[in-house]
Order: structure tokens, then sequence, then C-alpha cells
């Protein structure tokens, strides 16, 4: 088993996600001979490091393990084998309480569904992980209030979701989880619901992100994929190749 070195912030080592398809109900099941439900191999066997300021780019066709794994590498979802270290910290060794706070505190999620809270504005959204935290209201809403102005939104602070356009939205999302400086931040198609222009200036944000600490993008998106120091290629939740960003345009994502 491979052991993480001082700058790598997480590493996975042959981690596997079986998930349950459905059971039957019981007369169709005894008709076809099943005492267990199918199962599906989300991710299969992976093994990867990500070190500090570095982007690594996770590259595969739909259903090729991409967002189940970056839920792992998040602890969001726990491998059904192998194990996660996060800075040494063996993630199947915290309760279910001190891995969300470990997240909280050390985790930037974007997710492919923005998950907002509609009767919130754009800035109360943004601020949300740091009332979990405990910090003050005015530290909360200076931070969200930078963090907005940084990805363009410095004139729709006040704005809700309902009125905010999809690439609105989705910078507000990234203005939150980068709220509570974490070591990690993944990204699941980070600039799917962008124009190209705004994409690329979330992109040179994920650049500037990357100076101090780990980024993670899953994603099609030949552009988004360029940025990144790595690419890990996945098909059917296995790692097929590994390459260096100066050959990542010849990959098909």
């Amino acid at each position: 088993m491979k052991t993480s070195s001082p700058s790598t912030i997480v590493t996975a080592n042959d981690v596997t996600k079986v998930y349950q398809r459905g059971s039957e109900p019981g007369r169709l099941a005894r008709v076809l001979g099943r005492s267990e439900p199918p199962t599906v191999s989300a991710v299969d066997s992976a093994s990867l490091d990500i070190s500090n300021e570095e982007i690594v780019g996770l590259a595969g066709p739909s259903g090729s393990g991409k967002s189940t794994l970056l839920h792992i590498l998040a602890g969001l979802e726990r491998p059904t084998e192998g194990s996660v270290l996060f800075q040494e910290t063996d993630l199947a060794t915290l309760s279910k309480r001190n891995r969300t706070r470990h997240r909280l505190k050390h985790i930037g999620i974007i997710f492919q569904q923005f998950h907002l809270l509609d009767s919130l504005s754009a800035r109360a959204n943004v601020a949300l992980p740091l009332v979990e935290l405990g910090i003050g209201k005015q530290q909360r809403r200076r931070q969200a209030t930078e963090l907005l102005e940084r990805v363009g939104l410095g004139d729709r602070i006040t704005h809700r979701p309902g009125e905010l356009s999809g690439g609105e939205q989705q910078r507000v999302a990234i203005a939150r989880a980068l709220i509570t400086d974490p070591d990690l931040v993944v990204a699941d198609e980070p600039t799917g619901e962008l124009d190209t222009d705004t994409g690329r200036t979330i992109l040179q944000a994920f650049k500037e992100v990357a100076e101090n600490r780990a980024v993670v993008l899953a994603s099609h998106d030949h552009e988004t994929l360029e940025i990144c120091d790595r690419l890990i290629q996945l098909r059917d939740g296995t790692v097929t190749n590994r390459l260096k960003q100066e050959s990542s345009s010849d990959e098909d994502s």
C-alpha cells in the first residue's frame, strides 16, 4: 500500500465502489433464482495521489466513474474496498459527524447540480459553510462579498438563485466551495453551465486557487482539461491512462 508524502493532500489506495442496482419483487426474484440484487462497480481498484498546488483532471465518458471517484476523494462516500488517506488520516476511521466536520473544514465541493437555497441571497448561500463553523456575521458577509466579486458577481450579491442565470448560479457555487479556504477543491463539470468567456474566467480562477491547494476536476470539456497538470483517464470505473498536461489535448475525454 502506498503512503502519503508530506506534499500529498489525498491518497486513494485500490478503492472500489460497488452499488446495488435494486432488487426485484420477491416472486420475480425467486423465479429468476436470485437471492441478492445485482451489483455494478462504479469504481474498480483505482489508486492515485493528489498533491498540493496541482490540478488533476478526471477524464472519461459518461458512466466511467468520474463523479463517484470525486465523491470518494472528498469523503462524501466510503469505498466498498480500499482506503482514502487525507493528510495521513484514514477517512474510514472517522465517525459520520467527524467526516462531516472534515469536509466542512478541508474540502470545497462544486457539484453538477448547484444545491443553492432558493430563499437565500447569493451572498448568504456563499457564507453558509462559515455559519456552520461559527464565524461571525460581519466576517461572513465580508468574505462572501470578496469571493463573489472575484468570480464576477459583485453586482449580484443580494440576488436569489431564481434571479440568476445558470452560469451565475454556477459561479455562486464555486465561490461557496472556496469560502473556507479548503485544502482540496473537487469540481464536477465546473464550466458546464457557463458561456465560453465566463468559463475561461472561472478556469483562470482555478489556476489561481491551485497555487496553494489541490484541485481535482472531472469534465468532458477539452478546454477545462487543458488547464490540468495531470490527466487521469477512466473507463468503466478503471484507471486506463495517466497523462501530463502537454498530452491532454490528444486525450479522448
